[in-house]
């Protein structure tokens, strides 16, 4: 199953001032400290380490890309797990040595799987770390998990389920009983998770276009 992602492009994305900013860095001082904050929650993602070959990628791409010490090699973040830190702005501290990436998570940071490197939840990304477990149960066949069974009915299956819930809530809208409506809805969003995992794509694909369409409006 191949990920089809559609990477959000910032509209204000400054090539030109990126690249005043390399010429202001001394990467002949060794690797640079870089900290990755979400560029909507201000939460603060990872600490990374950059040399000028990382750098220059990372604006090339609109990706984070790090040198990686223990790889002793130039590591985009997402480049296994396609959880990639899209670029939205780049800043430079008071002494010209740290770098302050602000990014998009299209996913967990973390390799074990939560939202920061410290392990922190960061409250917009609940969505990926389901997604995340969603992935995680299908992959590793639990035979024990709901969601691989439904998976290993195929996608038919997954579409007759997710088109069930739709009814469900628009029977439970016409009520005034909010946890029932509120219930329905999850589970109308879980199994339409599925379905995209189902079909190789994640829901920052769909948050993509929304933020593409309502950003020209």
């Amino acid at each position: 199953m191949l990920f089809k992602s559609t990477l959000y492009t910032c509209k204000n994305y400054n090539s030109r001032k990126y690249e005043h900013i390399n010429m202001k860095i001394n990467f002949k001082k060794g690797l640079i400290p870089v900290i990755v904050q979400d560029s909507k929650t201000d939460k603060v993602l990872m600490l990374g380490y950059m040399n000028d070959e990382a750098y220059k990628k990372s604006i090339d791409e609109k990706k984070v890309t790090f040198y990686s010490r223990s790889k002793k090699r130039l590591w985009t973040k997402g480049e296994i797990s396609k959880n990639y830190l899209l670029i939205q702005d780049i800043l430079i501290d008071c002494d010209k040595d740290t770098l302050l990436i602000k990014a998009i998570p299209t996913g967990p940071i973390c390799h074990e799987g939560s939202d920061t490197c410290w392990k922190e939840m960061n409250n917009k990304n609940f969505i990926f770390h389901l997604e995340n477990i969603i992935s995680d149960r299908i992959k590793k066949k639990q035979e024990n998990s709901y969601i691989y069974q439904l998976s290993k009915k195929g996608i038919n299956k997954i579409s007759q389920k997710l088109g069930e819930e739709a009814v469900e809530l628009i029977i439970e809208s016409k009520d005034n009983n909010k946890n029932l409506f509120l219930n329905e809805s999850a589970d109308l969003l879980f199994h339409y998770l599925i379905l995209l995992k189902e079909k190789g794509f994640k829901i920052q694909d769909v948050i993509n276009i929304l933020e593409n369409r309502h950003s020209k409006s």
